[in-house]
């Protein structure tokens, strides 16, 4: 007999918002925590994305925050859930404010790139749940304008998709601002031993509830790559996307000029795209994926970045136009197909540069991936290729390295323009031509040495 959310220790009005969006059954890592997370245990989770994990979470800290009400305190949250990407954290609240729909509390979600004001008067109303990144969680705790010693229930989410951004120092300074005594959940969808070191420090005997091996991927989703070369990727992108012209397709680069390429190249050939990425606007972010979730535009084109928390039905196709450099990200690239359940198809363009990339996913994931040679543009790996590590692929996708694979020379500080903050994937419009061409103009400015002896 499958278990059913009403068989769940769940109050009436938690039931009735799961009700009203036909939620019946559990998914297998609801099923597993929810349990333990109402009886107060630290639980570490590991499961693929599109599984359930923020109901996993949100419904049992609800049920507590139901039975236990206490009076608002400003600045001072019960509840923190930190997430690596802005996207990711406007999904979790608004996850939270749809369960919690029938039971009095407040729910914020706060992040960079946008003005914090706004924010900070929605932290001085006191909310019981606070989703934040780590950036803009900082900055404003550094400000004294929030406070995390009333804290009752602390949440990393995609633990592991933190560490690849480089917000491990970030999360570290949090932990230690928590009060001792708390509720700690951890959950990620891989679980390499980065991620189990960092969950040590957080948990105290955690209940470990693993619905699927680590770096497994799912078993619905039809998955082929396509061997060619670098020169016929865009090409066969468009022959792809004109063969699937019903659903929705999501195509991953590892770059952002070339996210916003693709999507002008595919909107000038008749099929609506938009791109998503850390240095698009907050707005643009949000216009662009509000549009491809109504169906408005049929193609959305993505960072790694930018697409953590990108969860919209009906995605049936995912490209990999670049490879992923951390081959864990090939799991949560395509986890983005065959939500909830559904079958889904994923495709990856291997060019030339790419093959050491492809032989470490391939390993990461324990299969081979069934390559598809049904195309125009097919080109089998020759011994001439260049077979990159995934160090040096990622340095020279980061622009680490010039064609001769050679480091970039260093700059002076003196025509160097200003200062980028660290992109934690909620910073906003970084106008970087602007700076590049105040640098020109100032050197253009540059008086010429007069070498004349008058």
């Amino acid at each position: 007999m499958s278990i059913t959310f009403e068989s769940l220790a769940l109050s009436e009005p938690i039931q009735r918002a799961l009700r009203e969006r036909e939620y019946t059954t559990p998914s297998p890592i609801q099923e597993q925590t929810i349990p333990y997370v109402l009886e107060g245990y630290d639980v570490m989770g590991c499961a693929q994305t599109g599984t359930g994990k923020t109901a996993a979470f949100a419904l049992p800290i609800l049920e507590h925050l139901d039975k236990n009400p206490r009076k608002r305190t400003p600045k001072s949250p019960r509840v923190l859930v930190i997430a690596p990407t802005r996207e990711l954290a406007i999904q979790i609240e608004e996850s939270f404010s749809a369960y919690g729909t029938h039971i009095r509390f407040q729910s914020e979600v706060i992040f960079g790139g946008v003005g914090q004001n706004p924010q900070v008067r929605a932290i001085q109303k006191g909310p019981e749940v606070l989703v934040a990144t780590p950036g803009r969680l900082l900055d404003l705790m550094s400000q004294g304008l929030l406070s995390l010693k009333a804290l009752e229930v602390f949440v990393i989410d995609e633990a592991d998709r933190m560490l690849d951004m480089g917000f491990i120092h970030d999360v570290r300074k949090i932990i230690a601002e928590l009060p001792a005594k708390r509720q700690s959940l951890f959950f990620s969808a891989t679980m390499p031993d980065s991620i189990i070191e960092l969950a040590g420090t957080i948990l105290t005997e955690p209940k470990h509830v693993e619905v699927t091996p680590p770096a497994t991927t799912v078993e619905k989703i039809d998955q082929r790559v396509c061997h060619l070369a670098k020169a016929d990727k865009r090409d066969l992108l468009t022959d792809i996307l004109r063969d699937h012209n019903e659903g929705l397709a999501l195509v991953f680069t590892g770059m952002k000029h070339v996210a916003n390429r693709i999507a002008e190249h595919l909107t000038k050939n008749g099929m609506p795209a938009a791109a998503i990425h850390g240095n698009k606007s907050q707005t643009a972010r949000v216009r662009a994926l509000e549009s491809f979730r109504k169906g408005k535009i049929r193609v959305l084109v993505a960072t790694d970045i930018a697409a953590r928390g990108i969860d919209v039905k009906g995605i049936d196709l995912v490209i990999n136009y670049d490879l992923p450099n951390e081959p864990d990200s090939y799991v949560h690239r395509i986890g983005r197909t065959a939500r909830a359940g559904t079958e889904g198809h994923a495709i990856s363009f291997c060019d030339e540069l790419s093959q050491g990339l492809l032989r470490q996913i391939e390993k990461n994931i324990r299969m081979e991936i069934p390559v598809d040679r049904d195309h125009a543009y097919h080109r089998d790996p020759r011994p001439g290729d260049k077979d990159e590590s995934q160090q040096q692929q990622s340095r020279r996708e980061r622009g680490g390295g010039g064609r001769s694979g050679k480091p970039p020379r260093k700059r002076s500080n003196r025509n160097r323009g200003p200062r980028r903050e660290k992109n934690d994937g909620n910073s906003g419009d970084r106008n970087t031509e602007s700076s590049r061409n105040a640098n020109r103009n100032r050197r253009r400015r540059r008086p010429r040495r007069n070498n004349s002896n008058g």
